[in-house]
């Protein structure tokens, strides 16, 4: 029998306020274990909570960017569960009035496109962390309780169940990031947690409406995970199914080092939270004046962003994509554009040597020396003739290197490119008397030894020579 997966995801980002949702308590990330705590966010009897202004704000920005429906009216509601990492044995959360409802994005995966539905985004608390002994809860001995990150704030994204692979999951993920990234909400630091995944997937027989028994794997905070995650999980109820078996909901971790999913817990249902109105906090009321303030605050997103630079550069699908796929290099593009360089050379380095050393280097784009104005002065020298592609390359990697600019650079090394003809002419001779085997193999047919020869004028020019011109040159002078 065929199946096909029906894929959900719940995606939890911290908002990156400067204080927790409910007190003052600093967010900051990685400081040391229990020092970002008061009796607010420890849950200490007596105590009464007060909600943080700007998650709301940011709140209602995501679900806007998000194409969601902002609610007038919503409310907090405790969700009741025990887990030591909760001090109060609730999570102040919301439930049936949420902050914003029935959004959507579109996503692209093999050429198409697809619009994945979102139920519902609401705000809430986050836990604090268990700190194992060993390398996972499997292997160790004890386990230790750090409530630093309880009551960080976060916003939910829980979608309909809309995807049928893994990799319409991972595209979605990446969408929302990108998203939350351009309205600059949350760090989207997936290594530090900020932004993770509880992934929920069932199957059913092709062409069937029924849905199967789901299972959920929780905190996947990385693209690749959640497409191993998935792919393995998918495979592993496929075998379970076709031998006769039945899948029981349940709560699965992924184990990276094994690469496979392991039970952890049957799963609960809404009614196990036994969720109550939370009583200490009053309600937040909006008007749609409030709304439209919001809305008006909101930048370009990916989506807009990409369709403009397709009819206003003349790039393609593909290369807009890629560019705006993060609000970083699509502003240091348009940054580039505006100082003078040439759109599509622009995106090429972009896309090619910037991202390749970013890449290596393990670095964030606003940490880079070579600035948006310092390529688009490079790219110029390159357009006039001043460097050939190769210098190119050589004094991008010294402006990376040294935070110069390329028309000092270009200046100290000499890196001016040879365009005198007379002088490109003496060294082409030149080659061609010390070369007289390549040189008799093109003239007898084989077009490809005038590749060796031209090396040979670059090698003896130190790379400055013109190209073209030496191109030209060699032909005329071999008939």
């Amino acid at each position: 029998m065929s199946y096909e997966a029906v894929i959900g995801l719940e995606i939890h980002s911290e908002l990156k306020t400067k204080t927790k949702i409910f007190c003052g308590c600093a967010t900051g990330f990685g400081a040391e274990q229990n020092t970002h705590v008061c009796p607010v966010c420890l849950g200490l009897p007596g105590v009464l909570p007060v909600v943080n202004r700007s998650v709301v704000e940011y709140a209602i920005k995501a679900g806007l960017a998000l194409n969601c429906t902002i609610n007038k009216f919503s409310k907090f509601d405790r969700k009741n569960y025990y887990y030591p990492d909760l001090p109060k044995n609730f999570q102040t959360s919301q439930y049936d009035l949420p902050i914003a409802e029935h959004g959507y994005v579109d996503i692209e995966v093999g050429g198409k496109q697809k619009r994945i539905r979102i139920t519902r985004i609401h705000m809430e608390e986050d836990a604090g962390k268990l700190v194992h002994s060993g390398t996972t809860i499997r292997d160790s001995s004890s386990s230790k309780v750090d409530y630093n990150r309880t009551g960080v704030p976060l916003i939910e994204i829980v979608s309909e169940p809309d995807m049928r692979t893994p990799e319409e999951a991972r595209a979605y993920m990446e969408k929302i990031k990108s998203i939350l990234e351009y309205i600059d909400v949350s760090n989207c630091k997936m290594e530090e947690g900020n932004l993770r995944a509880d992934v929920n997937v069932s199957l059913r027989p092709v062409g069937t409406e029924k849905l199967g028994t789901k299972t959920e794997m929780k905190n996947l905070n990385s693209f690749k995970m959640i497409e191993s995650a998935l792919s393995y999980e998918i495979e592993r109820q496929e075998d379970v199914l076709e031998d006769g078996g039945e899948i029981i909901q349940e709560t699965r971790t992924w184990d990276d080092g094994r690469a496979m999913t392991v039970s952890m817990r049957s799963k609960e249902k809404a009614q196990d939270y036994r969720y109550m109105p939370e009583p200490d906090l009053v309600p937040i009321v909006l008007t749609d004046e409030d709304i439209e303030k919001f809305r008006a605050t909101l930048p370009e997103l990916p989506d807009a962003r990409r369709a403009r630079l397709v009819k206003e550069h003349g790039l393609s699908e593909y290369d807009a994509a890629s560019l705006t796929a993060s609000r970083a290099m699509a502003e240091y593009f348009d940054a580039a554009v505006s100082a003078g360089a040439d759109a599509k050379l622009a995106a090429n380095w972009i896309m090619g040597e910037l991202s390749k050393h970013l890449n290596s280097s393990d670095m964030a784009l606003s940490d880079s020396a070579v600035k948006a104005k310092m390529l688009a002065e490079m790219l110029g020298l390159l357009e006039k003739g001043t460097i050939s592609s190769k210098i190119a390359k050589t004094v991008f990697e010294e402006m990376w290197q040294t935070g110069k600019n390329p028309g000092v650079i270009v200046e100290e090394k000499g890196l001016v490119q040879i365009t005198d003809t007379k002088e490109i002419e003496a060294i082409v001779d030149k080659v061609i008397n010390d070369n007289p085997k390549p040189v008799a193999d093109y003239r007898g047919g084989n077009a490809k030894s005038i590749g060796f020869l031209v090396g040979q004028v670059m090698k003896q020019s130190k790379g400055k020579a013109n190209p073209a011109m030496v191109n030209k040159l060699l032909k005329e002078k071999l008939g």
